[in-house]
């Protein structure tokens, strides 16, 4: 609870933000314009699953290194990831600028919406390798053992933010009015501004994360974390690309429906978030938890984690859904119109697809775990199934017998699948025997909360030589003893 509880305040403040942002657009620019920003998120984070797994890899790397106790390790793992990960988001953020217009249409997104959707959604692109980035480091941070830091730069980048968005949106004092692009706009300042603030940060703290003049030869990549990010990265990618994926095909069978379902569709959207927050945090925490414990050799541990996280993760998310359901008439008049009959759309979506959200937050703990060893595979076939072959499939063959009921119902029966499954396997299957490399660590020496102490010189040499070995020879395995 003690590492989740920042990164949870993290995730409310991002939500707060995407939140603030949408109360904006619907209120200051209108219903076409929030489902255009609807429309346009679900591409950027389409997009941003392009790079997730790269930095969830490295995030895992980084926390059982520091596991092992190998600051050495550390360092290279950071060098490497820093050249991979900025080619590959600037090569995302490109692609994704020159195709905004044919991804919308596939979409079928109104056509009320489009032009504000490629509007807002070209100015996104521009400001992707600075927020990928962003984003890196704060995972980063949290792999080391840190997750408090992560949420004070996260309270300036909203601060920033939700400042900047009415006075660009509107044109307030000095500002131009830039419509929906201003809301685009503030995200690019802020998180540009916010990601240079860290930078300066983990140099004046000599972070282990950051590396000085000695250590830019390690931005020249190693070839075997390379093939480590990529060969592990890209199933986890893979998987934040089934869901943004599946998520797009949802917001297509929405848009058919017309802007005023649609509408309602993205004011639960911004409900759901909340509803979702706590298990993520949880899920971060138990995967750097797990992860460094996986690099001390502490394995029964790893089980322990698991059984808390489920049980919070369970219990924290049944929470927000009851609030929901006790507000959501209110709650929603802030996102829309208090006439608006998207509310009454809104209210009838949730009552089918809330409670859903409680299994599914149960299976991300459990994928957390999973994928903390190097187990990287399994989490993303569960996924598949749970989202391109019960609910893709349940709305789309059901459609013309139920509706849009179809479609809000196809929730929580991928949700179910997707903790069945990922219960089974975590029960069944052989994930305790995998890991991301070759890593030595010190017996007896786990973390408890993620916080690795620093090691005395003299082991540090032997743990880094052995690592070392282990790494870049492929030898046989040797003792740290």
């Amino acid at each position: 609870m003690t590492f989740a509880l920042p990164v949870l305040g993290s995730n409310i403040l991002q939500s707060l933000n995407g939140s603030a942002n949408a109360i904006w657009v619907s209120h200051a620019l209108g219903e076409a314009a929030l489902t255009a920003t609807v429309n346009a998120n679900n591409i950027f984070f389409l997009m941003l699953g392009a790079v997730f797994g790269i930095s969830m890899s490295a995030n895992l790397m980084i926390s059982q290194a520091v596991g092992a106790r190998n600051e050495a390790l550390v360092k290279r793992v950071v060098g490497t990831a820093t050249t991979f990960f900025l080619i590959l988001s600037l090569a995302v953020g490109l692609g994704g600028y020159l195709l905004t217009p044919s991804v919308l249409a596939v979409m079928k997104t109104p056509p009320d919406a489009t032009r504000d959707a490629i509007i807002y959604l070209r100015v996104i692109f521009l400001a992707m390798p600075f927020m990928y980035f962003f984003s890196f480091v704060m995972m980063a941070q949290r792999g080391a053992g840190d997750s408090r830091t992560p949420f004070y730069f996260s309270l300036l980048a909203v601060g920033l933010d939700v400042t900047l968005n009415p006075l660009l949106i509107m044109g307030i004092g000095p500002f131009p009015r830039l419509g929906i692009a201003g809301s685009a706009y503030s995200t690019l300042i802020s998180q540009t501004f916010t990601l240079a603030v860290i930078l300066v940060h983990l140099y004046r703290s000599r972070s282990v994360l950051a590396l000085h003049r000695e250590d830019w030869h390690l931005l020249k990549p190693d070839l075997q974390i390379i093939r480590t990010l990529a060969v592990k990265g890209f199933p986890m990618a893979a998987q934040m690309l089934v869901i943004s994926g599946s998520a797009v095909v949802m917001i297509s069978y929405v848009n058919a429906y017309g802007t005023q379902v649609a509408a309602g569709y993205g004011a639960a959207i911004q409900l759901w978030t909340y509803v979702q927050m706590p298990a993520m945090a949880l899920g971060a925490a138990v995967s750097s938890m797990a992860a460094q414990n996986v690099g001390a050799g502490k394995m029964e541990r790893v089980n322990l984690i698991a059984a808390n996280g489920v049980g919070i993760a369970a219990l924290m998310t049944a929470v927000p859904v009851v609030l929901i359901y006790l507000t959501e008439g209110l709650i929603l008049h802030l996102f829309l119109p208090a006439a608006s009959p998207s509310n009454a759309i809104a209210i009838h979506i949730n009552s089918i697809v809330l409670w859903g959200f409680i299994p599914f937050g149960m299976a991300f703990i459990l994928s957390g775990i999973v994928r903390a060893t190097g187990a990287v595979w399994p989490p993303l076939i569960i996924m598949i199934v749970a989202m391109w072959v019960i609910r893709i499939p349940f709305a789309n063959f059901l459609e013309p017998m139920l509706g849009q009921n179809a479609v809000w119902w196809s929730f929580p029966m991928g949700s179910i699948t997707s903790f069945a499954l990922s219960a089974a396997f975590f029960r069944w299957g052989n994930w305790r025997k995998a890991r991301l490399m070759p890593m030595a660590a010190p017996q007896g020496q786990a973390a408890d909360t993620g916080q690795a102490p620093p090691m005395g010189a003299e082991e540090s040499e032997v743990v880094e030589a052995v690592a070392e070995s282990l790494v870049e020879g492929g030898a046989e395995k040797k003792s740290a003893d």
